[in-house]
């Protein structure tokens, strides 16, 4: 009866420790994503306010993949300040929301991606910027398939980023290679660390440490 008592007990306690880490793991995950949606509003009333349109387009173009709009801000930023055009990179798998986030987690580190536009036409460029979060140390797979998917010979490539906690230099030294494989005759890594959510600096915060970094 005794050892009857404790096998029931045990699997009682072991329920509800499951039923509490399943709890945990709700809460976080609603969480992030949340705070994903308020953060890619902020971001994208942002750009609209300081968006200018111009006719006039210089020898750089800005490539960006953003999910939550913190990239796509810098990204943004950059072009106003290097008069560049500004293309967008899409990535259905990895849009807002549960499914997006749970994808991202689990291909963080792969470098291939179903992305929109798969090939672009970079031939009136000189310099090309690069732009994507990390994630888990990495930059995200979507920039990864723009360099697989397209020709940089004769290009200046900067890949910049934006980030939580840090990334890994043996990730940007990869992604350097592979640019290079590509044809580029140059490579510069521009980033910004913008903190845990909650914690983080805000989008004039932000822009403010990556203009002090790089003035140019």
């Amino acid at each position: 009866m005794q050892k009857y008592e404790d096998k029931h007990m045990l699997i009682k306690w072991l329920a509800i420790g499951f039923l509490v880490l399943l709890a945990l793991v709700i809460i976080v995950t609603l969480y992030v994503t949340g705070t994903e949606w308020q953060q890619s509003q902020v971001h994208r009333d942002f750009v609209a306010e300081q968006q200018t349109s111009t006719d006039e387009v210089g020898k750089s173009a800005v490539i960006v993949f953003s999910r939550s709009g913190s990239t796509s801000v810098l990204a943004n930023h950059i072009a106003a300040k290097q008069n560049a055009r500004l293309i967008e990179i899409n990535a259905k798998d990895y849009d807002l929301g549960v499914p997006g986030w749970l994808s991202a987690l689990a291909d963080a580190r792969n470098h291939v991606a179903d992305i929109t536009p798969e090939n672009l036409d970079l031939t009136e460029f000189d310099t090309i910027y690069l732009g994507s979060p990390i994630w888990l140390y990495s930059p995200a797979p979507p920039i990864w398939q723009v360099v697989q998917n397209n020709d940089f010979s004769g290009k200046h490539v900067v890949l910049f980023n934006t980030f939580n906690s840090k990334f890994e230099q043996t990730f940007i030294d990869d992604f350097k290679k592979l640019v290079i494989q590509k044809g580029a005759i140059s490579f510069e890594h521009q980033y910004v660390k913008r903190g845990r959510m909650g914690a983080q600096l805000s989008v004039f915060e932000m822009l403010s440490v990556f203009d002090n970094k790089y003035p140019g």
